[in-house]
């Protein structure tokens, strides 16, 4: 389970989460909904630790491996989609990632030779070869047809059965695919 105990964060004096207190529980995805700005990534970032409230408290199992989908899709351009994944789980079943995300055919070829929504793909299959204990998505479906959402939703559900899920969306129906607990930030 996270916790997070009025949490606050500021970037440069200006206020992005205030007096935050929610729980993540592992029996249910969580889906942080609102508007463009009102601090969703942020909450993401402080769930993984890459930042540290200035108020409040973040509770997190301890040495819970975090595997987080940014909102950009972070790929190296001079590796191939299978170095791509390699790089983060050497010892993962890197064709069985790709798989779920239907990109079975397309491991040797370089982010730059894929359209943005195969990028997108690449960036979940990254995660889902990395594993982790915690699994963060920052509108993880952008540019993806709704056939590969329902698809990757319920590979997400099926492979993190258990396991704390945060997903960050404005799309009612994403959050849907997961039946997910919506809380609005």
């Amino acid at each position: 389970m996270i916790t997070l105990d009025r949490v606050s964060f500021a970037y440069d004096q200006t206020p992005v989460v205030s007096d935050l207190s929610l729980t993540v529980s592992p029996d249910r995805v969580t889906c942080l909904f609102g508007a463009s700005g009102c601090g969703k990534s942020t909450v993401l970032r402080l769930i993984a630790g890459l930042e540290t409230p200035q108020a409040g408290t973040v509770t997190r199992p301890p040495d819970a491996r975090i595997t987080m989908v940014f909102q950009d899709n972070r790929l190296l351009p001079w590796f191939t989609v299978r170095q791509n994944l390699t790089l983060v789980a050497p010892d993962a079943d890197i064709d069985a990632a790709l798989s779920a995300v239907a990109l079975q055919d397309d491991a040797e070829r370089y982010p730059d030779e894929l359209s943005g929504g195969m990028q997108r793909r690449v960036a979940l299959a990254r995660a889902f070869a990395h594993g982790g204990d915690i699994l963060l998505l920052d509108e993880p479906f952008n540019g993806l047809d709704q056939a590969l959402k329902e698809q990757i939703a319920a590979y997400i559900l099926r492979e993190f059965a258990g396991k704390p899920i945060v997903l960050v969306t404005h799309s009612p129906e994403e959050a849907a695919l997961f039946d997910a607990e919506i809380i609005r930030v």
